[in-house]
């Protein structure tokens, strides 16, 4: 699943396209949003927050979107074959004169009030990426990793309802970059601040990289020391990278980690 990094990445990308212009084509192939008309709208401002991606309009209505496994936003210049969108997979398209944003394989759509999309994302917690992040929302992170008591720190650092944004990559990197066995009880880890810090660290260079992927995860394997290489040596001490598992089914999710690197 893109992890916050991507969905910054794409609130970028969508915001040089979109912002400040009026679309002069709409269409949200989603059963509750169909009949939905945004001809006309200026757009105000594409945001992320954690996982999600909130697109703004100025008669005051949000579209919200989540890419969830396999989604994407892609961009193509309006009037050329790549702006037509007509693949069976297409769920929302904007477009203005100059620029077509076409949605592919979304997991949701919502269009609500701007003043409700507390209703869609308030029950997570600080997004990771957010520019107070390091002040306000650390603190609330902290307050809420401190209410999950002995769960492992692997299961809290996916729970976006401690902290948004973080996925398996950037949950898994940064306990290995601070030696940390994944199965921890999140209340024995020694500072949990710092790991934060580290996983936003880490998030914020692979924003500014721009890797150029679908979903990020393959250009960032190039390059992570334990992520996607179970087997592979470890290229900090050359064991061999293995796979465990963090959550219980059905939301398990698949921990990658040095036995020798980050012994418990």
């Amino acid at each position: 699943m893109p992890e916050g990094d991507i969905l910054r990445r794409t609130a970028t990308r969508m915001d040089l396209a979109l912002a400040g212009r009026v679309l002069v084509r709409a269409e949200l192939r989603w059963p509750s949003a169909a009949t939905v008309d945004l001809v006309g709208r200026t757009v105000l401002e594409n945001v992320s927050y954690g996982k999600h991606l909130l697109t703004r309009f100025d008669d005051g209505r949000t579209l919200h979107t989540h890419l969830r496994m396999e989604g994407s936003w892609r961009i193509a210049r309006t009037g050329t074959p790549d702006a037509r969108a007509s693949g069976a997979w297409v769920r929302a398209v904007l477009a203005n004169d100059v620029w077509t944003t076409v949605g592919e394989r979304l997991g949701m759509l919502d269009v609500v009030p701007t003043s409700e999309e507390h209703t869609l994302v308030g029950h997570l917690g600080p997004d990771i990426l957010a520019p107070d992040f390091p002040t306000v929302g650390l603190v609330e992170g902290l307050r809420r990793w401190g209410e999950r008591g002995s769960e492992p720190v692997c299961d809290v650092m996916l729970d976006q309802r401690v902290v948004a944004g973080m996925g398996t990559i950037y949950m898994a990197e940064p306990l290995f970059a601070v030696g940390l066995w994944p199965w921890t009880p999140a209340d024995e880890v020694p500072d949990p601040e710092r790991l934060l810090g580290v996983a936003r660290a880490m998030m914020l260079r692979s924003v500014e990289a721009r890797i150029p992927t679908a979903t990020g995860e393959q250009g960032f394997r190039a390059t992570s020391r334990v992520h996607g290489r179970a087997g592979q040596p470890c290229r900090r001490c050359g064991t061999p990278i293995e796979k465990g598992q963090a959550r219980k089914p059905p939301m398990e999710r698949p921990v990658f980690y040095c036995p020798r690197c980050q012994h418990p």
